[in-house]
């Protein structure tokens, strides 16, 4: 009798195909082509790939399974995985007594692991191993891990080997996350609004919890963990104080302990002010002992609720909310406060740097986060890691890398991206945020030479830290389809791929989630990662060129460029504050005559920011205001290409639409449909934006437009007075909007 037919005797069988059927999931009962499945669809493979697969998995083992409800979920998974694509259930008899059997565990849940030399122990506790090994004359595929977490992980990178049709013989593979840390950050609110969410309702429902747990739940779990997000923010960083009451803190514990087998923590959003609005405290001073006192009882009641709680973010001190500053203390002794209330439990503090104060005399908004943290690098305790934007400013469509990225190497720090497009055409536009994620992380500091990435900052391996982290504002709502439209998803999932490894291309998961979404038709995966791939720089043309920056109205929504400060609105909260354009140029100065900003970065960063001839074009009007005949690389003068990046971007996503429409016999009428009509208002935005915004700029520079390049169809005038007063996820309205009857851009 085998080792491995021994092992078998000894394992607890696993859901069979019957009970898989009656699992509580909606994935089950969902309909193939709505977008809710996601990447998981496990569609029928046909052909040799079938008969290849089933060789291959025709038997699963999984000893100890019963024991862990996370060797549990990964079985399921496999088995849900398996059963759909290969059209017939996998047995889970408890001998094995044929090649082509798949063995799930670690070595405590499965003992027969322990001989083989997998080399788990460089892996960590989240890593795994793939291995198709000869055992006893049997051949078997191994997915191990130190823990069942790795385990959950590597089924699901051996299901999209399979998705994406790879060979399942011979399989060596081994990976680890190299970020510890990969959290979703919820910007949802008890009253199940989402702040800057353009996909329906929060997914949270608070009245209902903790007595029904949605299933839905437990598939935003299964697909967090496929991409191997171990984390999520479950509310708004503009906290409310209710969330740390015990009403709410008990429903917190039920939305635990449904995502805790997939490898998931929670955190929470708090205020500042909590002593005081829950407290009922005088002070939230972080140097008064009483507020100290009781932010330490609040932290051992959430932890006697949530034994593996994850921490807390903060926002302070920005936009309204309040912090340490309110009290005259500085941003490490606020951090500090919350971070030894959590430090006997191994919770952590992610405190964001996004901190500013409006005032009407500021030289330059994006200087400040770096003035006010860059002097309290040091002063930090270790478990706070100081979250940090990609850019100095507010998630444009392209900015330069944030210089504390550069200059803090004592602080930890974790980077946040937005998943959610919030300045980048929101639900309806086709925009892949890989291309803008992988700018970001390979940006180099140069803060100890060459090489020096972004990347390498928040992986720890460029400073020796130990407790890394990334986060990515969510996307995700009520809608059915998730993120408001299916290619939205794309974003979701690049973020938890990239979250896991940062060196990874944005191209190859672009590629691997088309495949896995829609088909592995290389006629229609060739021409859509194409097309993915240029997407955020067709919006990036149409919208912000050259290097401007916040040139949106005030939902966000759509061209504004002549909103400037007023009574009601601050300059840093202006549109023509950060073009500065007027009748001599356009950009904004800040070299040494200007804000100098570029100072703010390694010498060898600044030098480059600095200087007019090496700045990219791409970031030429952040850092310098040009004149509009200076001439660029390209021979066209500043105002020329500013104008034909306008029409360029148009251009980019009419061929989009056209190279969709030639695709319809490759996907579902559905999806097909959705995506058809949101390229379409696609379209109108893209000309909307550059008319408008060649209106508004002609009206100052004063130059003709390029040779064979169309005038507005309006004037300025209607388009200045156009206006959307309210949108899905927009806290508050707009500017004043104009009566109804005011004229409407064609």
């Amino acid at each position: 009798m085998s080792q491995l037919t021994q092992a078998a005797r000894r394992c607890t069988t696993v859901l069979g195909a019957a009970a898989l059927l009656a699992l509580p999931t909606l994935f089950a009962a969902a309909h193939a082509a709505d977008g809710y499945r996601l990447w998981l669809r496990y569609v029928p493979v046909h052909g040799a790939w079938l008969q290849r697969y089933r060789r291959s998995a025709r038997e699963l083992l999984v000893p100890g399974a019963a024991r862990s409800p996370t060797l549990r979920a990964a079985s399921e998974e496999l088995e849900r995985g398996l059963t759909g694509m290969l059209a017939r259930p996998v047995p889970t008899e408890p001998a094995v007594t044929r090649n082509g059997a798949i063995v799930l565990g670690t070595p405590q849940s499965a003992p027969l692991l322990r001989p083989l030399h997998l080399g788990l122990r460089r892996l960590g506790r989240q890593g795994y191993v793939i291995r198709t090994l000869e055992l006893r004359g049997r051949h078997v595929t191994v997915i191990a891990g130190n823990t069942d977490v790795g385990v959950l992980y590597g089924v699901f990178r051996f299901l999209r080997q399979m998705q994406t049709r790879q060979p399942l013989e011979p399989l060596a593979i081994a990976s680890r996350p190299k970020i510890r840390r990969r959290v979703l950050d919820f910007w949802d609110n008890l009253n199940g609004s989402v702040e800057r969410g353009y996909a329906g309702d929060s997914i949270w429902k608070w009245r209902e919890l903790p007595t029904y747990l949605s299933p839905r739940y437990t598939d935003f779990a299964r697909a967090c963990a496929s991409v191997g997000i171990n984390g999520v923010v479950l509310n708004n960083v503009n906290a409310s104080p209710w969330i740390l009451t015990p009403l709410y803190l008990t429903k917190v514990a039920a939305l635990a302990k449904v995502l805790r087998p997939y490898g998931i923590r929670v955190y929470l959003s708090v205020p500042f002010s909590a002593p005081i609005t829950v407290g009922k405290l005088a002070t939230a001073d972080p140097l008064d002992t009483a507020v100290q006192t009781w932010w330490q009882a609040k932290v051992a009641e959430i932890y006697r609720a949530i034994p593996d709680f994850g921490g807390f973010l903060m926002k302070a001190d920005s936009e309204g909310e309040p912090g340490p500053e309110n009290y005259g203390r500085t941003q490490a002794q606020g951090a500090n406060l919350l971070a030894r209330a959590l430090a006997p439990y191994h919770g952590i503090v992610m405190w964001r740097a996004f901190v500013y104060s409006t005032n009407p005399h500021s030289e330059d908004r994006v200087r400040q986060s770096y003035d006010i943290f860059k002097p309290l690098d040091g002063k930090f305790d270790r478990n706070v890691i100081l979250q940090v934007k990609n850019g100095p400013l507010d998630f444009q469509p392209r900015e330069p890398f944030h210089p504390l990225f550069g200059a803090m190497p004592h602080t930890h720090l974790m980077l946040e991206l937005e998943i959610t497009k919030e300045y980048l055409g929101q639900q309806t536009s086709l925009v892949y945020l890989g291309t803008l994620f992988q700018e970001a992380l390979r940006a180099d500091t140069w803060a100890r030479g060459p090489g020096s990435t972004v990347a390498r900052v928040i992986d720890g391996s460029l400073y020796g830290q130990h407790d890394t982290a990334i986060a990515g504002v969510a996307n995700i709502g009520s809608d059915r389809n998730w993120c408001g439209s299916i290619f939205n998803q794309s974003n979701w999932y690049v973020f938890g791929r990239l979250a896991w490894n940062p060196d990874a291309s944005a191209r190859t998961i672009a590629t691997q989630w088309v495949r896995m979404t829609f088909t592995n038709a290389v006629p229609f995966v060739r021409p859509v990662v194409r097309m993915m791939m240029g997407s955020r720089e067709a919006v990036v043309d149409y919208s912000d060129p050259l290097g401007l920056a916040s040139q949106m109205a005030g939902t966000h929504y759509g061209p504004g460029p002549w909103i400037a400060p007023s009574k009601h609105l601050p300059p840093d909260w202006s549109d023509t504050y950060y073009s500065r354009a007027d009748a001599e140029g356009i950009g904004f100065d800040r070299t040494a005559s200007g804000s100098d900003a570029v100072a703010q970065y390694a010498p060898h960063v600044a030098a480059k920011f600095a200087s007019l001839k090496h700045c990219p074009e791409n970031l030429l009007l952040w850092f310098h205001h040009v004149p509009w005949t200076y001439r660029l690389a390209s021979g066209h003068t500043v105002w020329d290409s500013l104008v034909l990046h306008y029409v360029r971007g148009v251009v980019a996503v009419k061929r989009m639409r056209t190279t969709w429409r030639k695709l319809s016999h490759y996907v579902d009428p559905r999806r097909f449909q959705l995506t058809s009509a949101f390229l379409t208002i696609q379209v109108h935005e893209a000309e909307w934006w550059r008319d408008a915004s060649i209106a508004y700029f002609q009206s100052i520079s004063h130059l003709p437009l390029p040779p064979g390049v169309a005038p507005p169809p309006d004037t300025l005038k209607a388009y200045e007075a156009f206006c959307i007063p309210y949108l899905e996820g927009t806290p508050g309205a707009g500017p004043a909007c104009p009566p109804d009857d005011a004229p409407v851009p064609r």
